[in-house]
């Protein structure tokens, strides 16, 4: 039988190679628009977001050992493919969109989604919610920068 942590950590790989759906034209559409003088750290981004998904990753693992296979365990590992695909069509879906709006509205699900995830999760295991602080932290910064960006953008947004 395949290791949980082999099976948790595939799916999130899996999951977000989906952002990589995005069209260089779309890409251009982003890098063209103008920035706040404080996101100094946004070549960090990428990184941060590795560091994000692995630990999440390492939140389901903990929660999925508490009860394997579990009906319980089954609907928190939906919960936490739903905040990974939400998270992950954040990026693509507002550059195919050309929206800033929508960027911010993925955000704001994604954080209100984690958030519930996090609740959830707490009883069951306190490492398991802990690891999914720096996805609760990092996620307004992001959404906040994408509001920033559409008052820099207003034709954009």
């Amino acid at each position: 039988m395949i290791p949980s942590w082999i099976i948790i950590g595939a799916v999130t790989f899996f999951v977000a190679l989906g952002s990589f759906f995005i069209t260089p034209r779309d890409v251009k559409w982003f890098a063209n628009l103008s920035r706040p003088r404080w996101l100094v750290f946004e070549p960090l981004i990428p990184i941060i977001w590795t560091v994000i998904f692995i630990c999440g990753a390492a939140s389901a693992y903990f929660v999925w050992e508490k009860n394997p296979g579990g009906i319980i365990t089954w609907l928190l590992m939906a919960l936490y493919l739903l905040v990974e695909i939400i998270t992950v069509a954040y990026i693509p879906t507002m550059l195919r969109f050309r929206s800033l709006k929508v960027g911010e509205v993925l955000g704001l699900i994604g954080l209100i989604s984690g958030v519930v995830l996090a609740i959830c999760v707490l009883p069951i295991s306190l490492i398991a919610a802990l690891l999914l602080v720096p996805y609760l932290v990092w996620t307004p910064i992001g959404t906040y920068t994408t509001d920033e960006l559409k008052e820099l953008n207003p034709q954009d947004a």
